[in-house]
């Protein structure tokens, strides 16, 4: 669907304008408040607002996504981005901050995502073990943890019980926790598949319940072949494009919300994407592919019109 078509589809629903969570309006620990202030206010944007650089997807995906520009497998091309474009945080796996962060100490905030899978089986029991401690992100200087939960996998008993042992050591420590909530497994499917308006509104709706003081979902797509799987009421939604990300911000209620970019788009609909998620209650942005699968020519120049919405937001 073009940009054209995602703003013309909009048909009566619910209108709603929702207000970004602010860093002084949450009752978190002074430890937490710091490192979310270095993110928020001494690095990326710098007003209160995120971006981030992930790469996280040679575990998530292995290195074919790396394919189309050869020099990003080297995570030295993210980090210069990262520090060139001047960006809230990278987040990354133990392994590529233990080897590749010595030179960027300081002047790119890290976040250690501390649990990951290969994507060589199926989702349809999706979970994501530990690979690293929050005691890890405190010995390497990270301002905040990553965690990927997966709603609605037939492991969720599992993951949700790790993903409170995680909560517990962020509060013991005092490390904001992000939870990348991810829709999967075949009850999902069954229901509208991984990217519907239910599921990642149960996404955003999860990760605030479980603790996560920020949390990391795709835009919701509205697909109307799709819409009779829904469950009630969501069968009966007629959303616009801004409107599905403003009730998704909603469901999150306090917990800061991050849209990822997912695979590399056209310009105009990274832009298009951008704009909508920062107008409509958005924390910020963590868009990896969309960048670093790019020239970095380009992926500075890209870089510099996100975030230059991102500082008018």
């Amino acid at each position: 669907m073009t940009v054209a078509e995602k703003t013309n589809s909009t048909k009566e629903g619910l209108k709603m304008k929702v207000q970004r969570p602010k860093l002084d309006d949450l009752d978190i620990s002074l430890g937490k408040k710091t490192r979310l202030y270095r993110l928020l206010h001494e690095h990326g944007p710098a007003n209160g607002t995120l971006m981030v650089l992930p790469i996280d997807q040679g575990i998530e995906h292995g290195p074919l996504n790396f394919f189309s520009n050869p020099p990003s497998e080297d995570p030295d091309y993210q980090y210069r981005l990262a520090l060139e474009g001047g960006y809230s945080a990278i987040a990354l796996h133990i392994g590529l901050a233990q080897k590749y962060s010595r030179k960027y100490v300081g002047r790119v905030p890290l976040i250690l995502k501390i649990n990951g899978k290969t994507n060589v089986p199926s989702d349809d029991n999706a979970f994501s073990p530990l690979t690293a401690s929050v005691e890890d992100a405190v010995r390497l200087g990270a301002d905040a943890v990553g965690y990927t939960l997966y709603a609605g996998s037939p492991s969720q008993d599992r993951d949700i019980r790790q993903l409170n042992e995680v909560r517990y050591d962020c509060e013991k420590y005092g490390m904001p926790l992000i939870v990348w909530s991810y829709p999967r497994g075949s009850a999902i499917d069954a229901k509208g598949g991984k990217d519907s308006i239910y599921a990642v509104d149960y996404a955003a709706r999860l990760a605030c319940e479980f603790g996560a003081d920020i949390v990391k979902i795709n835009v919701p797509k509205i697909d109307e072949a799709k819409l009779d799987k829904l469950p009630k009421p969501y069968n009966t939604l007629k959303l616009s494009y801004d409107d599905a990300i403003a009730k998704v911000v909603k469901a999150a209620g306090r917990t800061m919300v991050l849209f990822s970019g997912g695979s590399k788009e056209s310009n105009e609909d990274l832009i298009h994407k951008a704009k909508s998620a920062m107008e409509n209650g958005a924390t910020g942005l963590i868009f990896g592919r969309n960048m670093w699968q790019r020239e970095y020519s380009d992926a500075l120049k890209v870089t510099g019109q996100i975030k230059k919405i991102m500082l008018e937001s």
